[in-house]
């Protein structure tokens, strides 16, 4: 698996790359279904690509709030 992270703009976006199986789904009721609800939550977006036979990535776009 490999992770970045970056700021872009006004967003802060985290990517997970992995070169399992694929076939991952953000389909109701699976882990990634309830992520994508919570990134929502606060404006964030989920992005999920995993064609059956791999590789995944997983894409999180959140707000950047300065302190």
């Amino acid at each position: 698996a490999r992770v970045e992270v970056w700021r872009s703009g006004n967003r802060v976006m985290l990517q997970v790359w992995d070169d399992g199986q694929g076939g991952a789904s953000t389909a109701e009721g699976s882990g990634l279904a309830g992520l994508a609800e919570r990134l929502g939550s606060v404006d964030g977006l989920l992005v999920v690509d995993s064609p059956a036979g791999g590789p995944t990535t997983v894409t999180a776009e959140l707000p950047w709030r300065d302190r």
